[in-house]
């Protein structure tokens, strides 16, 4: 699929077939990820995958938005090796995992898989029933599998506020 065909074609799929995702399949999803940009290379990412009913059962105790769908990866990332900009300390860390859970989606799109990305999660949950070290902050989920054949992109999907609203040039 040409690039421009994801971007317009993909969309946050709430409803899946009862189908796992084959291991192919997730290791091209996890491969996109890994080969992401990250600031200075740091490659922070930590990627849980959820592709079996017991993690499936788990993650349904640490989020409503889980849609049923048959796999998950959580986006985590290690404050321990996030690229620190010196003028303001700010940390790459989230950004970078935010750019790994795009390119997740957007090859999940490509593989005729579909996806939507969850923020409404209990970290604190999520780090109990996973065994997450400190270091490691839970940052996006993506669930994920082979939409169900009802399954559409809400009304709004589409509705995208005019270019000269959310671009400058030169000067705000």
């Amino acid at each position: 699929m040409d690039f421009e065909k994801v971007i317009t074609e993909r969309y946050s799929v709430r409803k899946f077939e009862n189908k796992h995702l084959e291991q192919e399949v997730i290791d091209k999803l996890l491969h996109a990820g890994h080969i992401a940009p990250t600031g200075c290379n740091y490659q922070p990412q930590r990627i849980l995958v959820l592709n079996n009913d017991e993690s499936i059962a788990k993650l349904k105790g640490c989020t409503k938005c889980h849609f049923d769908a048959p796999c998950a990866m959580l986006i985590c990332y290690n404050r321990d090796e996030s690229w620190t900009r010196s003028c303001d300390g700010a940390q790459s860390a989230p950004v970078d995992a935010s750019i790994v859970a795009t390119h997740i989606m957007l090859e999940a799109t490509n593989l005729g898989v579909g996806s939507c990305w969850v923020m409404y999660f209990d970290p604190f949950k999520m780090r109990e029933a996973f065994n997450i070290p400190e270091n490691i902050i839970p940052h996006a989920l993506l669930v994920m599998g082979y939409p169900h054949e009802s399954a559409a992109p809400i009304e709004m999907h589409s509705k995208t506020r005019p270019l000269d609203e959310v671009v400058v040039y030169d000067s705000f």
